[in-house]
């Protein structure tokens, strides 16, 4: 890997580019990035965390972080996609890097007890207010994405192609890396060589970083399956086609899907989420609305539950004699397909973090779920761009350790007591991911 120091820029010091960090001369990446959170990037984390934002309505945190990239030297658009944000650092000849960063927060009342705990709410789609809390830790991943530009700007005689810094709403949705490719991402603003993400996690240390050549995270598929019957009185059933009885009958027998369907070593779930139906105690159903996740590590096994969705629906429903015209619809609402890394841009990021953070900076993740991540549109494109996507430790290694002997748990992800030590995760975050992608880019 290229050893990483900072040069004086003969810049004005009133211009305020790049914070004051970049006025010790032969700082290394780790002084120049602990400078820069000092100065600039704390209160950045601080103003994104007490000010979250819905899936699709990011538009003050798409103009904070527009603003900030615009800061940093990017080429910046706007409404990519809705609220997505693109900065363009275009630097002599050479390759493209997409750097993406998600910035939507969750509908959870933040009881995390921090001072800067978020009091945010906003209205959902269907009109309800409700609390916003970044329970996730989007707020240091564009934390995260604002420092690394601003290091790459300081180190801009180092390297020469181009880094693509996505911001991008809806990761919670899983629909906003989608909508931003419907909007021409990589037709307006070329396709990129390689693709980079990174998450911040509870589970591991700050200081320490994840990354596998594998599969990182599962596919997401969320199904609207309605069922219709005919409506009679309760107490003279067979006038009518009860849509609860026939909605019960495949709740049940969707389990097999993955008991009974698939390789007992490979890994799927089917999970119903709710059912919504029916009207009064004495009157039969006319329509029952499940809400489903569909999740897989493989495409072969997602489309084999899909399907197989929609064949137990029709199945049950023919038995219980549902006319063809009335069977239930199958609808995927929203959906994405498994994050799967690339092995030889994992071992080039994985050599460049090695060179910056030390071979004892890495932990082993053990995936406990399947949860997912729409990174994975960025790099199952058509142009299959290579991808990598690594996870950033994001709690005090003495509240895991307390934790291993009993103590309380490091708040989970989606909890509305989550809470990581942001400067340790997001200096390792900028730290990392400089580091990666000046590996991939060529030295001038």
């Amino acid at each position: 890997m290229k050893p990483l120091t900072l040069f004086v820029l003969l810049i004005p010091a009133s211009l305020g580019l790049f914070g004051a960090s970049l006025s010790l001369a032969d700082a290394s990446l780790e002084e120049a990035t602990r400078a820069d959170y000092k100065e600039h990037l704390g209160a950045l984390f601080l103003y994104f965390h007490r000010n979250p934002e819905l899936s699709f309505q990011e538009t003050e945190t798409a103009a904070r972080l527009a603003k900030e990239l615009r800061k940093a030297g990017a080429k910046v658009t706007t409404g990519v996609g809705g609220t997505g944000v693109v900065g363009l650092l275009r630097n002599g000849e050479g390759p493209t890097v997409l750097v993406r960063a998600d910035m939507d927060g969750l509908p959870i009342r933040e009881e995390s007890g921090l001072e800067y705990a978020s009091t945010r709410s906003q209205t959902e789609a269907d009109g309800s207010e409700v609390p916003v809390m970044h329970a996730c830790g989007h707020d240091v991943h564009m934390t995260s994405l604002v420092g690394t530009a601003r290091r790459l700007m300081a180190e801009r005689d180092r390297w020469s192609g181009t880094v693509m810094l996505i911001g991008q709403p809806a990761e919670e949705r899983i629909g906003g890396a989608k909508a931003m490719l419907e909007d021409g991402l990589y037709t307006r603003f070329g396709v990129p060589d390689y693709a980079l993400g990174l998450h911040v996690m509870t589970g591991g240390a700050t200081g320490k970083v994840a990354i596998n050549a594998a599969t990182t995270a599962s596919s997401a598929d969320s199904v609207d399956l309605v069922v219709h019957g005919i409506v009679s009185h309760g107490a003279a059933p067979q006038n009518g086609k009860d849509a609860v009885y026939i909605a019960a009958q495949i709740v049940v027998a969707l389990q097999s899907l993955v008991s009974r369907d698939l390789n007992p070593l490979e890994a799927g779930v089917v999970t119903v989420g709710s059912i919504h139906g029916g009207r009064k105690h004495n009157v039969l159903a006319d329509r029952v609305k499940l809400e489903i996740t569909v999740r897989a590590d493989t495409e072969v096994v997602r489309q084999n539950l899909l399907s197989g969705i929609r064949r137990i629906a029709r199945g049950v429903a023919l038995t219980h004699g549902v006319a063809e015209a009335d069977l239930p619809t199958v609808e995927v609402v929203e959906s994405t397909p498994p994050n799967e890394n690339d092995p030889t841009t994992v071992a080039l990021v994985k050599q460049a973090i090695t060179g910056e953070l030390g071979e004892d900076a890495f932990y082993t993740l053990k995936r406990e779920s399947m949860g997912a991540e729409d990174f994975a549109y960025f790099v199952a494109t058509e142009e299959k761009v290579p991808g990598a996507y690594f996870v950033v430790g994001g709690s005090p290694p003495a509240v895991l350790a307390a934790a291993a002997e009993g103590g309380p748990p490091a708040p989970v992800h989606h909890s509305p007591f989550f809470k990581v030590e942001p400067e340790g995760s997001i200096v390792t975050g900028v730290r990392a991911m400089t580091a990666a992608v000046m590996e991939l880019l060529p030295a001038k």
